[in-house]
């Protein structure tokens, strides 16, 4: 099988691969194509990726190229993995909105709206041309906002795009763990949207053992999320919300912390990026070595000013293996060889949720076979979260609107009516904002 990777020359492309070197059965990938507009870039992560496979007999061939229509000829499964503007877009993001004083993280907030504007009509354009040149291969989406992201591309490809985020994973992981339970056997009662979903129960053999964590508060304080919301937080809420709500229910505290922050996240991971890749232009650098000493940093530091504010401490060892790349390959065996098996990904609502229509984008448990994954249905949110859930699908529909017909008037009201947005004057002002550091934001008239 052919995988073609875009983005190809971004930082966590090891990763999957590093997945795809663990999988020796029939069906499995044999060919990854690299796909970046950085040719300097993807000679970096060609370095680590043969590095990986020089130990193992059978690791998929690696060709890298800057031709998108190329990379996706013949293509199999496609990885949307693209960061449009780069990392300096990504520090951008914040800086304007915390100008403002308003979140600019780049998936929550005002950062995730600009980031949206200047990424689906990008991802508009790959999705036409997947149908066009490999209109059987499924399109596995990486790209952040990767809920709003896969509904742009559902528009051309319908149910053969599919979103995954390592979040849902990770929550179901930990709640797991500190009730004594193996993952692999717990069904994980997840709904809401891409960073935006709650866990409201974690059935072992039929019986849903979260009543018994939210009843021990020694249990229910050891982990990520009880130590980031707080044991009456998440008893008064009766579920384990995703760490992304902190940025929602600790708002002021939050943006309060990224102003007082030396570096931003995103100013921070250029940063430190631009050095490994820099250190790549040296022919005699173990490239595994200087990206393991990166991805350790970068893990190590994930969400720091959230954890900062609410007393948090470091994260757990447990914490920092990622996650995402094994959420793609379980996907892809699933699809490939029908190994059916039950995952938390974003795809179109179909009524499973029925607070939304059909073609939302939502992020639940999915029975997932050889024709793809199909959405379970869930029970209704309660009312705030339905609240939260309708809001922000508001404001994708509103990002949606503007990158497809080029409306400001459309941009202004995506901001404005984002909860963590509190004025359409400011709305306004981050328009202007944007569009003045990004010219490709011209498009909005």
């Amino acid at each position: 099988m052919k995988l073609t990777i875009l983005g190809g020359g971004g930082f966590r492309v090891p990763l999957v691969y590093g997945a795809l070197l663990t999988d020796h059965a029939e069906g499995r990938v044999t060919e990854v194509v690299l796909h970046d507009l950085d040719d300097s870039r993807l000679h970096a992560v060609a370095r680590v990726l043969a590095e990986q496979a020089s130990t193992v007999a059978d690791a998929p061939t690696v060709t890298a190229t800057t031709d998108l229509d190329e990379a996706l000829r013949g293509a199999d499964f496609v990885f949307s993995a693209i960061r449009v503007g780069g990392l300096e877009g990504r520090a951008n993001d914040e800086r304007v909105a915390l100008a403002e004083g308003v979140l600019g993280q780049e998936t929550v907030g005002a950062g995730g709206i600009a980031y949206g504007l200047r990424t689906v009509p990008v991802a508009v354009d790959i999705a036409r041309r997947v149908a066009r040149l490999a209109p059987d291969a499924w399109v596995i989406n990486f790209t952040n906002p990767a809920g709003l992201v896969t509904e742009a591309m559902s528009h051309h490809l319908g149910d053969r795009v599919i979103g995954i985020c390592d979040s849902p994973v990770g929550l179901g992981r930990r709640i797991a763990r500190v009730l004594g339970a193996n993952p692999r056997e717990a069904f994980i009662d997840y709904v809401g949207l891409n960073h935006l979903g709650w866990v409201r129960g974690l059935r072992v053999a039929g019986r849903d053992e979260l009543p018994r964590l939210l009843a021990d508060s020694d249990l229910l304080g050891s982990f990520e999320e009880g130590k980031l919301f707080g044991v009456d937080w998440l008893r008064s809420l009766g579920a384990i919300p995703n760490e992304y709500l902190h940025y929602y229910y600790f708002n002021r505290e939050t943006v309060r912390a990224y102003q007082q922050a030396e570096k931003t996240r995103g100013a921070f991971l250029r940063d430190q990026q631009a050095r490994f890749y820099e250190e790549m232009r040296r022919p005699d650098a173990s490239a595994l070595t200087a990206w393991d000493r990166t991805r350790a940093e970068r893990e190590a530091t994930y969400m720091a000013e959230n954890r900062e504010t609410a007393g948090a401490g470091d994260r757990d060892a447990d914490d920092l293996s990622g996650g995402y790349e094994k959420v793609a390959l379980a996907l892809m065996r699933a699809i490939a060889r029908d190994e059916r098996t039950t995952l938390i990904l974003n795809v179109r609502n179909q009524g499973a949720l029925s607070v939304l229509d059909s073609d939302a984008v939502i992020e639940v448990p999915c029975l997932v076979d050889a024709n793809g994954a199909h959405p379970v249905a869930v029970a209704p949110l309660p009312e705030h979260a339905t609240g939260l859930v309708c809001a922000v699908k508001g404001v994708e529909r509103e990002v949606l609107a503007a990158a497809a017909s080029g409306s400001r008037a459309s941009a202004v009201k995506a901001f404005a009516l984002h909860p963590l947005v509190d004025s359409v004057n400011v709305a306004r002002r981050l328009v202007e904002g944007y569009t003045a550091v990004y010219p490709g934001l011209a498009y909005l008239r």
